[in-house]
C-alpha cells in the first residue's frame, strides 16, 4: 500500500491497489501548476481513500486537478476515466516505484534537459519518441 500527504498534512491518502510506473509530464499546464514538470502514476479512483478536504480546479474541459486548500500542495489529476493520477512527490517513502518515461517532452521548458535514458514522447505515449 502506498500512502501520501500534502505539505501541511491536512490531506492524506492511502492507495489499496498496485501502482504502475511513474511518468513525467512536461506539458505547459503541469509546469505552471507545479513550477517544473510533474511525475505521477494512475490508480483506480475507488482504490484511493482520501482524508481531508481537497479543492478541485477544472484545468481543461476534460480534466481537473486536486489541491490541499490549506498549503496548496498539488496532489491529484483526474481525467474522469475512473483513474486518479497521484503526484509522486507526495508519496511517503519507500514506494518501490520507478519512472518509465516522459510525455509532452516537446512542450518542456527551455531551461532543462532530461538525460535519464527513458523515452521522451513528443506529446502522449502514442506520439513519436524524440529522445531516449
Amino acid at each position: 500500500m502506498v500512502q501520501g500527504a500534502c505539505l501541511c498534512g491536512a490531506v492524506s491518502y492511502k492507495v489499496d491497489a498496485e501502482l504502475g510506473p511513474i511518468t513525467g509530464c512536461h506539458c505547459s499546464q503541469c509546469r505552471k501548476i507545479s513550477g517544473h514538470f510533474t511525475a505521477a502514476t494512475p490508480a483506480p479512483k475507488d482504490a484511493v481513500a482520501i482524508t481531508g478536504e481537497v479543492r478541485w480546479y477544472r484545468s481543461s474541459p476534460g480534466a481537473q486537478r486536486g489541491f490541499c486548500p490549506t498549503c496548496g500542495s498539488y496532489l491529484f489529476w483526474e481525467e474522469f476515466d475512473g483513474l486518479l493520477y497521484l503526484m509522486a512527490g507526495a508519496f511517503e517513502a519507500p514506494t518501490g516505484l520507478t519512472m518509465d518515461g516522459h510525455i509532452f517532452y516537446g512542450d518542456k521548458g527551455d531551461y532543462y534537459e532530461v538525460d535519464d535514458g527513458l523515452p521522451c514522447y513528443q506529446t502522449g505515449r502514442r506520439s513519436p519518441v524524440i529522445k531516449g
